[in-house]
């Protein structure tokens, strides 16, 4: 006999739809919801591009008439402080009949956290936080932007079977092939901006832009890893940590070279891994990454998690995820 789907169930498709307005709902999270409603789904929404409307409000407005007495789920606790934009999704939630919420992440923001949720009881509807960590992940940038003060940052490596991400003459395209080469796009769609060091800008001259169909309309910022002159439509930092000066930046994509790479993993800045392994040796050439001062074997184990593989052609792609240290239980 199969079971009815359970809250979590209906988070996690709620998280899936909020991956869909990743990066393109800038600023503001991109938030997935849906409405349920005697087993049935009603409504379904996501964060649109610009950041509005949320979620919530797109899911309701699907729904319409028959929201009443229904159950809402979402990724993030519905917002609460007023905006020139529209009023906040825990007014329109209470106002449409929605009888209960079930919301994964309590908002970070102080402008809501907590307070979306007793707007909602204060009302009358339930609302229950029930963490999720499909939603935990959906939303992994906006949280790291808002506890942190910086964007969750992913290095992307293109390499040999050898580990070299270039010939030793410099000549570098095409390491990995076609389908690759679109992944990489695909991710770059995802992200507020693409980073690159000085090296790599002026012997590449790179477009660091998104170039498949239907996605070439998402330009993100184009950024380097430079004490060179500045450059018209690229932002300058001059070390690692300046990116918690980027303005609205939750996913940062960091491309290369090696020395930029090495230095965001000592500065502890790398959360996410995109590992492109091209079929071909090199024998020698440019390594993925310069020396970041790993002082001993020992101490590099433990410390990243593969979440991700799959066969891109040839190609075999895999994705890993910093392992942050836990407190211990107690604390």
């Amino acid at each position: 006999m199969k079971l009815p789907p359970s809250d979590h169930d209906w988070l996690d498709a709620a998280a899936r739809l909020g991956m869909r307005g990743r990066a393109l709902s800038a600023p503001n999270p991109s938030v997935g919801a849906i409405i349920v409603k005697d087993g049935r789904v009603i409504g379904r929404g996501w964060t649109q591009p610009g950041g509005r409307p949320h979620g919530e409000a797109q899911a309701l407005r699907q729904a319409g008439d028959l929201a009443t007495g229904a159950t809402l789920y979402t990724t993030l606790e519905p917002c609460a402080h007023p905006s020139d934009r529209g009023p906040t999704c825990s007014h329109i939630i209470a106002e449409a009949g929605i009888t209960r919420v079930v919301y994964a992440l309590e908002d970070p923001d102080s402008r809501t956290a907590g307070a979306g949720a007793q707007i909602l009881r204060d009302a009358g509807v339930a609302a229950d936080h029930v963490a999720n960590d499909a939603a935990a992940e959906s939303l992994a940038g906006y949280l790291m932007q808002r506890l942190s003060g910086r964007p969750l940052v992913t290095l992307k490596l293109a390499i040999s079977l050898d580990g070299f991400i270039a010939h030793s003459s410099g000549e570098s395209q095409w390491i990995t092939g076609e389908i690759s080469r679109a992944h990489v796009h695909s991710q770059r769609a995802k992200s507020d901006a693409i980073l690159v060091g000085g090296s790599t800008w002026r012997a590449d001259q790179p477009q660091l832009n998104v170039r498949l169909p239907g996605l070439d309309g998402h330009h993100p910022q184009r950024i380097i890893l430079t004490r060179g002159v500045p450059i018209d439509g690229v932002k300058i930092i001059n070390r690692p940590e300046q990116i918690s000066t980027l303005d609205d930046c939750q996913y940062l994509y960091i491309e290369g070279g090696a020395q930029t790479a090495a230095s965001f993993l000592a500065a502890d800045l790398v959360d996410r891994i995109d590992l492109y392994r091209a079929p071909i040796l090199l024998g020698s050439g440019l390594p993925a990454l310069g020396d970041y001062g790993l002082a001993d074997l020992a101490s590099s184990h433990g410390q990243w998690k593969m979440t991700r593989r799959q066969m891109l052609g040839s190609d075999t792609y895999e994705a890993y995820a910093r392992m942050r240290a836990q407190r211990p239980s107690g604390e």
